[in-house]
């Protein structure tokens, strides 16, 4: 394993835009699945009086905001992805801030006029979702929690592999050991220098040869 020559920083445990996506999430679904059943699916993009307080009640604007809650949870479940979602509340949001805008006339002219009005956006929910765009935004930079790994983290296996070389080793040694030692009287086993006759009549000693030069 290659040792590592520094600490390194990382992102671990769960991080503040995690649970803020995860509470914006469950808000927007909560709050989506009200109206719903406040209004049900009837006049589908049209006005509504059944809001909440000064807040549009139209059942396209829920099924947007539930759409919204189950993005949001799918997220939370990561860091970059959390940041991603507050991108897209950010974005998302952001667009309808501006078209709120246009609709009430503040500032230029809406594009979408022939559109209508299809999520029946107040004043009120024109400056909620710049509420909401600016939560995304928050979620989106906010800093994440790092923890310093030291090299010695990223080793911390590295005596196990250590000892199981060293256990093979030992056993290889054992096994030679025990080729070089008597398996009967564990004394080491001596290389025999007489071989015997092929025709049995009992051990010949085997001379070396020297070159005719060299004979006494």
């Amino acid at each position: 394993m290659v040792h590592a020559k520094g600490a390194r920083i990382r992102v671990r445990g769960l991080q503040p835009a995690q649970v803020l996506a995860g509470l914006a999430g469950i808000a927007f679904l909560v709050v989506g699945i009200i109206g719903l059943t406040r209004t049900g699916f009837g006049n589908f993009a049209g006005h509504n009086e059944a809001g909440f307080w000064r807040f549009s009640g139209n059942p396209l604007m829920s099924l947007v905001r539930v759409v919204t809650g189950v993005v949001g949870l799918l997220l939370a479940f990561g860091s970059g992805r959390a940041r991603v979602f507050g991108w897209l509340l950010f974005i998302g949001y952001g667009l309808l801030f501006v078209w709120g805008l246009m609709i009430d006339g503040l500032i230029a002219t809406n594009p979408f006029a022939n559109a209508g009005n299809p999520m029946d956006l107040g004043r009120a929910d024109t400056w909620l979702h710049l509420g909401v765009a600016a939560l995304g935004l928050l979620i989106a930079v906010l800093p994440a929690r790092r923890t310093i790994l030291l090299p010695e983290d990223e080793t911390a296996d590295e005596p196990t592999v250590a000892e199981q070389r060293t256990t093979d080793r030992t056993e290889i040694m054992d096994r030679t050991d025990a080729d070089r030692t008597d398996g009967a009287t564990g004394e080491p086993r001596r290389r025999s220098f007489l071989r015997r006759d092929h025709k049995g009549r009992g051990p010949e000693v085997t001379h070396e040869e020297r070159p005719p030069g060299l004979a006494h």
